[in-house]
């Protein structure tokens, strides 16, 4: 008997230990961040869409110093025509600046000058740990914030944002509301159901995700809980259009609606059927620009 509670207590700590390393890994994988450098981000965009336009751009590189000191890199993309409209279009996970040109080009021919960036932990930017729209949105407030300065012929300033970027341009109207629309593509309402969804597709238990929680809380002072950029929604009245890919399995299209039905404003859904993750303006672009420009005219924008 002796022997048998000794056993048992062995195999309790060691499955203990086990939990723990694997919440710690879990907290590692999902708070880090395998970015890719701007060539490759480019590389793919070439590879799959037309960007020579790109190149034909006068561009401008600049730099942000977000609120706790961390710089941000930036570029502007000017209107081949006059323009006082301006979009700044935030991208996603582990892509940078060259991600957001699917949007970009829609954006010019409707007549607005770009602002791209570079995410925190992202592109150029220092090595850090991502928060999933918690440090990312007060960034995102601070470019608003430049912008604004930086470019005082400003009439119209509105936001497009893709998976990461989308939750975060959801999450920045906690902040601000000094804008004109958004338009959030494929974003999560909250963290916690998306890395879930990971677990689930790599055959882990999902109870995985609380015990990450609480190394990230202990490691990066957040728990995935705070991570829920439709928190803040309630109060805002910017107008917003979701667009989320029908077939997404990865951030399932019921965030959007859950979005949709939590901010205080007008907002739109669109469902794009036989998109997947991010996919949307790719599998459909004729569909999504329709949408958009509709969008932009019902508000007074376009």
């Amino acid at each position: 008997m002796k022997v048998f509670l000794i056993v048992s207590a062995i195999v309790i700590v060691l499955l203990f230990a086990l939990l723990l390393l694997a919440g710690n890994y879990l907290c590692s994988f999902s708070m880090g961040v395998r970015r890719q450098t701007l060539d490759q981000a480019r590389k793919w965009q070439e590879n799959h869409y037309d960007i020579s336009w790109y190149d034909t751009l006068e561009k401008t590189d600049y730099t942000v110093e977000s609120y706790d000191g961390y710089i941000l890199h930036a570029q502007f993309l000017k209107n081949p025509l006059p323009a006082k409209k301006y979009i700044i279009i935030s991208h996603g996970y582990t892509d940078n600046r060259f991600g957001s040109l699917k949007y970009a080009k829609m954006y010019l021919d409707f007549g607005f000058n770009v602002i791209l960036y570079d995410l925190r932990a992202h592109g150029l930017n220092e090595r850090t740990h991502v928060t999933y729209s918690v440090r990312e949105s007060k960034d995102l407030a601070k470019l608003i914030e430049d912008s604004r300065k930086r470019y005082p012929d400003m009439e119209v300033l509105g936001l497009q944002g893709e998976s990461l970027g989308s939750a975060t341009s959801a999450a920045v109207l906690k902040y601000r509301q000094d804008l004109d629309f958004v338009v959030a593509d494929c974003g999560f309402s909250e963290i916690i159901p998306v890395l879930q969804v990971g677990l689930r597709g790599m055959h882990l238990p999902t109870f995985f995700v609380h015990i990450a929680s609480v190394f990230a809380k202990l490691r990066y002072g957040l728990f995935y809980s705070e991570m829920r950029p439709v928190a803040g929604l309630r109060g805002n009245k910017v107008p917003i259009l979701f667009i989320h890919g029908a077939d997404d399995d990865f951030i399932l299209p019921y965030h959007s609606r859950k979005m949709a039905e939590a901010t205080g404003g007008y907002s739109e859904v669109c469902i794009i059927e036989g998109a997947k993750h991010a996919e949307s303006m790719l599998k459909d672009p004729v569909k999504y620009r329709g949408v958009t420009e509709a969008f932009l005219r019902k508000i007074r924008v376009l």
